[in-house]
């Protein structure tokens, strides 16, 4: 039996991608195994949001070879899609794909001719318009599944590569969304996240449905207890939005909402298509109906030209929201994209210094709401055994707990008292 390792390298996309191309090659009869191993096929899934994603790529490639010179290398993803050339220069590429036609790799990479070279299949992908069926349907023994609803980017925001590498937004056909979550139900998945390039867009390419319907659709079945969403922004959260999110029980009630900047001037900047005004109100809104919501974010410092001022400003926007965690990301330029060409680049001691800043600031608020929860008692849907005793899951609003049971409760949502706080776990105890 031939073996095959698929691996992803950035986000949940890429991710929910390889195991749907792991499948592929099980379904061929190859035994799939990890990318660490020997193996007689590697798929590279790349990333490309920065210029260390391409390198973390290269060197991946290169690794793997090491490991079985004679195997078929196929590299698929974000930096195939933007530099396959760059790629074919890499010693150990065999298959350059990109980020569509990865139905057809199993096909690609059995009438692969070593005699023949770097075969490069990129195609343009901003000409492409229609969602590539890729899903997953075989896997078990888990407690949350993502479900890839939608591809592309048609944002444009000044500091990222994405759109380029995705394409314009493609919306999922419907009935294939829902197959895939009765599928995932019937393997015993509690838990789905909806995810994709640009979530929001779902729908906005097609006349049938919309975010709000495939949401609603996707409640109905049976066997699924929780619904989240990947990363949403502020323009989607309208007061039906929020009014239906308290109105489906399953929907968890937390969002990862996306800012980037508290300052307009830098929001402006980024090419961004809200102001903080905008955000205020989005989070006022979320609130106003889902009272214990939980609200995550991204945040980038040192974009080019941020003064202090500007930081300031981000920094104090972020405190009067009130976010549970910030995932803070010092600015990296990107090649191909106008914010790397600009010559106000911050130095890398300005970006540490102000990531520093708003992570102690993110710890501060996480630890304030955490601490709200000590002596209450709430849901948590367990998904793994840490120790003797000890399970790990997460509550609605995405805290994590580690409850102490003598009776086995993976994937059960289980009633848990909240004892008190560690560091960024709640420590609980079970009530069955």
């Amino acid at each position: 039996m031939k073996k095959a390792a698929s691996y992803a390298l950035g986000c949940k996309v890429n991710q929910y991608e390889s195991e749907a191309i792991a499948e592929l090659f099980a379904e061929k009869g190859y035994e799939i195994v990890g990318i660490d191993e020997a193996a007689d096929v590697y798929v590279i899934n790349t990333c490309t949001v920065t210029n260390f994603g391409d390198k973390k790529s290269r060197q991946l490639i290169r690794k793997v070879k090491r490991q079985n010179e004679n195997a078929v290398v196929a590299v698929v993803g974000c930096y195939a899609q933007t530099a396959p050339q760059e790629i074919m220069k890499v010693e150990g590429v065999n298959l350059i794909i990109g980020t569509k036609d990865r139905g057809q790799i199993v096909e690609m990479v059995e009438d692969y001719n070593p005699q023949n070279g770097v075969e490069n299949h990129v195609s343009d992908i901003m000409k492409e318009r229609v969602f590539e069926p890729l899903s997953i349907q075989k896997l078990a023994n888990r407690t949350r599944a993502y479900l890839k609803i939608q591809d592309g980017c048609s944002q444009y925001c000044s500091y990222c590569i994405i759109p380029y590498a995705r394409g314009p937004i493609r919306s999922r056909e419907p009935k294939d969304v829902l197959e895939e979550v009765r599928c995932l139900a019937k393997n015993g998945f509690k838990e789905v996240v909806l995810t994709g390039i640009h979530v929001a867009s779902y729908g906005k390419d097609r006349k049938d449905t919309s975010l709000l319907d495939i949401l609603r659709q996707v409640h109905e079945v049976e066997g699924i207890s929780r619904i989240r969403f990947s990363s949403i922004e502020p323009n989607v959260v309208t007061e039906e939005f929020a009014k239906t999110m308290a109105e489906l029980p399953k929907v968890c009630h937390h969002f990862h909402l996306s800012l980037q900047s508290g300052c307009d001037k830098t929001l402006k900047e980024m090419n961004r298509k809200y102001d903080t005004e905008k955000y205020r109100q989005a989070a006022a809104m979320l609130r106003k109906y889902l009272p214990n919501v939980a609200l995550t974010t991204d945040i980038i410092v040192g974009f080019p030209g941020e003064t202090e001022e500007d930081y300031q400003e981000s920094f104090d926007f972020a405190k009067e929201i009130g976010f549970s965690k910030i995932h803070v990301f010092p600015y990296s330029p990107k090649r191909g994209t106008p914010a790397a060409e600009r010559r106000d680049q911050l130095p890398n001691s300005v970006k540490t210094e102000r990531s520093h800043k708003l992570l102690a600031l993110s710890d501060e608020m996480s630890t304030g709401f955490l601490d709200g929860y000590v002596g209450q008692s709430v849901e948590v849907l367990y998904e793994k055994q840490v120790t003797a005793g000890v399970y790990e899951g997460h509550t609605s609003n995405y805290i994590k707990v580690h409850g102490r049971s003598e009776e086995e409760i993976t994937n059960r949502i289980v009633l848990t008292k909240i004892t008190h706080i560690d560091e960024e776990n709640a420590l609980g105890e079970v009530i069955l």
